[in-house]
């Protein structure tokens, strides 16, 4: 097939089975680095773009406005590149550089918020709103609280139930940031019959689901202190909700890589974590799914880089160790276990606990 929009490539994304118990309970995840931009969010994206014009409020040659971490951003810079709209990212430095480069590549005006790499959410949808309300012809698609973020996921579950073919959904267990994948995802599936549990999870720090406020380094995920829970978040659809720490959902992430060849995100290897540590508590012949929102190649300098990971505190290599041993034990596909971690150099007593760059000699 032959196409004309990148938006078009949107959807249909692989489901990969990552773990499977003796019960016959499976673990599946939704690959939605598969999607333009490598990410979820471009669905909601497209769905607050297409609801906007629907409903009179962008207007050709008009301008969209979003606070954003990265994700977002992205997928509404590739919607304005192909519909013709101008596009302002208001911007903080803990988000992902990449990202950051690749939103102005796209044609992105890039507005900063704060001098450091903390989150600045609050700030950012202040100046947000701000901007959109001064430009005669801007709209803030402000994703938190626009209904039409969630509808965009309705796709996403249609999706499930067509590739699963006949089992049900039994447990859906994914990152709480806007809300809207999980939420969308999970409103769908029960108007379409499911009797789907759905499980939210959110750094140690996010205070979605209460407990003390802190900072955190998962990048487009949570609510930190100081921002408001926005009306995506839909507490009635929800059975439980979980919180992951950082350096849980870090090490996560790295033990899959480097046990399975699969990069994830940072946010993602949270909801990972609490479905692989909880995934021999469900029912026998569960099929429990997580929505890895985006994959891990945006994350090499940080998530995935040592340097980063030990100057935060945040590398710990008995956790990256246990979650190996997990993964080898509920392995749907039985391999010989590697060795760990993983050393790429040639000199035993200076190993790398993972990745590195080594020259022998």
């Amino acid at each position: 097939m032959i196409y004309t929009r990148m938006t078009d490539l949107i959807g249909r994304t692989p489901l990969f089975q990552l773990a499977q118990t003796g019960s016959g309970t499976r673990l599946l995840l939704k690959l939605e680095q598969f999607n333009p931009t490598g990410a979820a969010k471009i669905r909601m994206a497209r769905s607050m773009v297409l609801d906007a014009e629907a409903r009179g409020l962008l207007r050709p040659g008009g301008r969209i406005v979003e606070s954003t971490s990265g994700n977002t951003g992205l997928g509404l810079a590739v919607v304005a590149a192909e519909r013709g709209y101008r596009f302002t990212a208001v911007v903080d430095r803990h988000a992902c550089a990449d990202k950051l480069r690749t939103m102005a590549a796209l044609g992105a005006e890039l507005i900063f918020v704060g001098d450091d790499d903390h989150l600045a959410t609050s700030a950012r949808e202040d100046l947000a709103e701000q901007l959109a309300a001064n430009e005669p012809g801007a709209f803030f698609t402000e994703q938190h609280n626009n209904p039409a973020n969630a509808d965009g996921y309705a796709e996403l579950a249609d999706e499930l139930l067509a590739d699963l073919d006949g089992p049900d959904v039994d447990v859906l267990i994914s990152a709480v940031g806007t809300g809207g994948s999980l939420f969308g995802t999970a409103r769908r599936l029960r108007q379409r019959g499911s009797a789907v549990r759905v499980i939210g999870v959110e750094p140690v720090g996010s205070i979605a689901f209460g407990g003390d406020g802190g900072p955190y380094w998962q990048s487009g995920t949570g609510t930190p202190p100081g921002a408001s829970i926005g009306t995506a978040v839909d507490y009635t659809l929800l059975d439980e909700g979980l919180k992951v720490s950082d350096i849980e959902a870090f090490a996560t992430a790295r033990a899959v890589a480097a046990r399975t060849g699969l990069m994830i995100g940072g946010s993602a290897g949270g909801s990972v974590h609490a479905a692989l540590t909880r995934l021999e508590d469900f029912a026998p012949g569960s099929t429990v799914i997580t929505i890895v929102c985006d994959g891990g190649e945006k994350y090499l300098d940080t998530v995935f880089d040592d340097e980063w990971m030990r100057a935060r505190n945040l590398l710990d290599l008995p956790t990256e160790s246990h979650l190996n041993t997990l993964l080898t034990r509920l392995s749907p596909t039985p391999t010989p276990p590697p060795s760990w971690p993983p050393s790429k150099t040639a000199d035993p007593s200076h190993p790398r606990p993972f990745g590195g760059v080594s020259t022998l000699l």
